[in-house]
């Protein structure tokens, strides 16, 4: 959407937005790159063992199609189906699966505690929760105060109350037709962090990507360019994660790695950069601390930083500088 011009200046001069008025955040991250490139490279997922898989458009197409027939099974359109998964394959699935059926996607962090995930899960209504063992865990007990609640699905496996997120996956067709969505039409429901009062949730359309677009694009020094690759320790269930990184870069077609420490750590992500040949990355105020406590011996190039949330300050700007070479 950004038009690089001669200037930062005459770039923000002639900018416009321009929203369709069809469009849905499934087929725009998703389904458009399968259909013209299906082997492109679409995530890079690290698991915590370090085991690396690489997934293509085409197979995010084909899972997320086959996951759209299985919610269809319970949920209809406009109704709120939680993720409740840390950064993995499936995580990307479920968001684009049910931005295609007209569903509203809510983001659940993992960390969050049988309080807060009730909170939120009664608060919104939600039908269906997609989640791990962990999380089938954490909502064992709370199904019974869910009036709303139908279904839950595992990516682990089957559970006592959750059915095998891939299995039910594998009995589907991978062909699916995407509802027809207004940029109007709502999309992704995210809560506060409830600092002033309860969490409240903040709705928003299939155009909050494109709304952030210009931000991300510019921040990364005209995003995308040739061999980009993104990664963030930020969780896909914040802003920061989901709509500054994850959508972002897959509506450019840019892989994403994906990648779940089992605690972050200075030399955790400096070695996932230097493995993966990072060249992009959003990284939040408290991991740039952290990492300069534990500046590596050599630079470690990188094209873009970019970071938010809070104030830098000019020292740990001048750091990463330095460090990143942006």
């Amino acid at each position: 959407m950004l038009k690089q011009r001669t200037s930062v200046q005459d770039t923000r001069a002639q900018f416009a937005w321009d929203i369709p008025a069809r469009y849905n955040i499934g087929v725009d991250i998703c389904d458009k790159h399968a259909a013209t490139a299906p082997e492109r490279t679409a995530i890079i997922d690290v698991a915590a063992d370090g085991k690396v898989t690489e997934h293509s458009f085409g197979s995010l197409r084909d899972l997320s199609n086959q996951l759209a027939h299985v919610l269809s099974e319970t949920a209809e359109t406009g109704d709120r189906i939680a993720v409740l998964l840390p950064q993995c394959m499936e995580t990307v699935v479920a968001h684009v699966a049910i931005a295609k059926m007209g569903c509203i996607s809510l983001p659940l962090f993992t960390l969050f505690g049988p309080e807060a995930l009730l909170h939120r899960l009664r608060d919104s209504n939600s039908s269906v929760v997609i989640t791990n063992t962990h999380g089938a865990a954490v909502l064992a007990g709370l199904s019974a105060q869910l009036p709303s609640f139908r279904r839950l699905l595992c990516i682990d496996g089957a559970q006592p109350n959750a059915d095998c997120f891939h299995a039910a996956c594998a009995a589907q067709p991978t062909t699916f037709a995407p509802v027809d969505t207004a940029a109007d039409d709502p999309a992704i429901l995210i809560y506060t962090s409830g600092t002033t009062g309860a969490p409240k949730g903040a709705l928003h359309a299939h155009r909050v990507l494109l709304g952030h677009l210009p931000g991300v694009e510019m921040s990364h020094d005209f995003f995308p360019q040739e061999g980009d690759k993104i990664w963030t320790p930020a969780d896909w269930a914040w802003i920061g994660g989901l709509l500054d990184v994850l959508m972002p870069a897959l509506h450019h077609g840019v892989p994403v790695v994906a990648c779940r420490f089992r605690k972050f750590t200075a030399k955790a992500a400096f070695d996932l950069i230097r493995t993966h040949g990072l060249r992009n990355a959003f990284l939040p105020p408290t991991a740039l601390k952290l990492m300069r406590l534990e500046t590596p011996d050599t630079p470690i190039p990188m094209r873009s930083v970019a970071s938010g949330g809070e104030p830098l300050g000019t020292e740990l700007i001048t750091w990463g500088q330095q460090v990143f070479g942006t």
